[in-house]
């Protein structure tokens, strides 16, 4: 329990630390952006994935030519973003009544990032089955966990719709995605469905979370 109580006693007494991990998760975003634009052959939000980014070769992976330059940068964004999930879930739990969902959503999204540390650990073309294993860990129980959690948290009545929605409308991606039902939006599309809701949503909750102590403050 000692463990616990520090973490509680530094969340209170640091209470914008907790947000502004996940508010750090806008760097997954600008990574993206810049290594894709390293790439020679323009990098496709349809036909490629975001693990393409961190791939560590060049040549054909999985029916699509795959070269980038800046991968270990990608790579160190998903490690950043991993441990940013991880902090953040641990201090952010604090500050709102724990009870068993809550306690279990925030585990959630603390495993999604352990995943997301994986990705980045084990790039596409390396050991494939810690990879894997890395991207099921926030497309499945990350989503899962958005969803416990906006039924769960006392917030705002809009938060909380729009936290079950970027979890059902990931986890419908998701489906999609493995099923290879890509409706016209390809691979790259539908990961992205399945993918981003949940860094986006971090990013609005940091914000929900600084705004809210401000305004009390």
């Amino acid at each position: 329990m000692q463990p616990l109580r520090r973490i509680r006693t530094f969340s209170d007494r640091y209470p914008l630390v907790g947000p502004s991990f996940w508010l750090l998760s806008v760097q997954y975003f600008l990574t993206q952006y810049f290594v894709a634009r390293a790439w020679r052959m323009p990098f496709s939000l349809r036909f490629n994935t975001i693990s393409d980014l961190g791939n560590s070769a060049c040549g054909a992976y999985a029916g699509r030519y795959v070269c980038s330059p800046d991968f270990s940068w990608m790579d160190a964004s998903f490690i950043v973003l991993g441990v940013s999930m991880i902090l953040g879930s641990g201090l952010i739990y604090h500050k709102f009544r724990r009870s068993s969902a809550s306690r279990l959503g925030f585990t959630a999204m603390a495993l999604a990032g352990f995943g997301t540390v994986l990705v980045g650990l084990f790039p596409e073309n390396t050991t494939h089955y810690l990879h894997f294993v890395g991207a099921l860990l926030p497309f499945l129980i990350g989503n899962l966990g958005l969803i416990i959690l906006g039924l769960s948290l006392d917030i705002s009545k809009g938060l909380k719709i729009y936290t079950i929605l970027s979890g059902g409308i990931a986890l419908v991606g998701f489906v999609l995605f493995i099923t290879r039902h890509y409706l016209g939006l390809e691979i790259g599309g539908m990961e992205r469905v399945t993918a981003y809701p949940q860094t986006l949503w971090l990013i609005v909750f940091g914000l929900y979370m600084s705004k809210n102590h401000f305004r009390r403050g």
